[in-house]
């Protein structure tokens, strides 16, 4: 093993998750635009979910820190960094990171700011506020990955793009729930997915979107951070992957040396869907929801564009204390109301109504 790294005087104070109860699946799309059922079974989904016509990425971050700031049992105040990670604000122009701290009661004295890279957005926030806690600038960040998100109508994003939100409260490794090994980035200009300025829906390259962008990412970086800290597959208990869709997760796993069992109980995608920025935070969410005190756990986000992070855990013995302070991620899956396209429709705002 290596010398200690600065990420290990970080820790995960508090998680927290909102995953809407509105649901849809993926036979009530297929059968409105005509899809077959390969066409989804091959993507491993069942059903996704739909944020509700009041809800939006700014109010599912809200319930989740709500959730987070429950586990991590401090004062609001005390946080002295908020991150809100997106591509679905709810405004163009206006921070949501400021409304979330407001809401808190973390302002005035704290940072805030709003960060944008695709499904990694969030994870951008991670490694500013490990390195903000680790040099003593702050002792508590507040780190929110939320989406609700786009698919053009009968594009087969309709079968992934889904609602939910997840934070994370890192703090002093000294009573986390889980403190950080280490972590890598890898990043290059890889054009895979893509929304220009005024258009409603996103853009893919189809299967440019898998090997050269999310395969290539992930598996650099997770190399890299377990060459850095001397560690291999089989050192892991859990793996999280950034996921799409229910497939490329476990064919990156078996990439890099993974097996199954390892990456399953993270992996949440094929009944709620892609809830972009908050994919991987809530496979790791659903994980310390489970894991007991001395295990390991690799979580590797990624970001259209293109990029990717991979984090090293260790669960500490504090995980117990704070586990039943909050909602599990179980509990938001089982609550659910299921809906039809129309009303999804309707939620998503579809369909314009123009009046004369």
């Amino acid at each position: 093993m290596c010398a200690a790294r600065p990420e290990s005087s970080v820790g995960i104070r508090g998680w927290g998750v909102y995953i809407p109860r509105f649901r849809i699946s993926m036979v009530e799309i297929a059968r409105e635009w005509g899809w077959s059922d390969y066409q989804w079974k091959a993507l491993g989904m069942v059903e996704r979910s739909v944020a509700g016509p009041d809800e939006d990425s700014t109010t599912m971050g809200v319930e989740a820190s709500i959730n987070a700031l429950k586990r991590a049992n401090i004062n609001p105040s005390d946080i002295g960094a908020v991150f809100f990670g997106s591509e679905s604000k709810p405004y163009a122009v206006k921070p949501s990171a400021t409304i979330i701290a407001e809401v808190l009661g973390i302002t005035p004295l704290t940072m805030a700011s709003d960060l944008e890279f695709a499904c990694r957005a969030a994870s951008e926030g991670l490694r500013a506020s490990i390195g903000l806690i680790a040099s003593g600038m702050v002792k508590y960040a507040l780190v929110v990955g939320s989406d609700t998100s786009q698919a053009n109508p009968g594009d087969v994003l309709e079968f992934t793009a889904s609602s939910g939100a997840a934070t994370l409260i890192l703090g002093g490794s000294s009573g986390s729930a889980a403190y950080f090994e280490g972590s890598f980035s890898y990043i290059t200009d890889t054009p895979d997915f893509w929304r220009r300025e005024g258009s409603p829906y996103p853009r893919h390259g189809e299967g440019f979107t898998g090997e050269p962008a999310y395969f290539k990412h992930i598996v650099e970086a997770v190399r890299g951070l377990m060459d850095s800290l001397g560690l291999k597959p089989s050192d892991f208990n859990y793996a999280v992957f950034h996921q799409p869709n229910g497939r490329f997760p476990l064919k990156v796993g078996e990439m890099l040396g993974f097996k199954a069992e390892q990456i399953k109980l993270g992996l949440v995608t094929p009944i709620i869907g892609n809830t972009y920025n908050g994919s991987a935070l809530i496979g790791l969410a659903r994980v310390l929801d489970y894991a007991k005190p001395g295990e390991r756990i690799l979580v590797a986000p990624f970001g259209s564009g293109a990029g990717s992070d991979a984090y090293s855990l260790i669960v500490t013995d504090s995980i117990d204390e704070s586990r039943e302070r909050a909602p599990t991620v179980d509990y938001y899956i089982k609550n659910k109301v299921m809906i039809t396209y129309s009303q999804y429709s309707k939620f998503r705002r579809l369909l314009r109504v123009i009046r004369e």
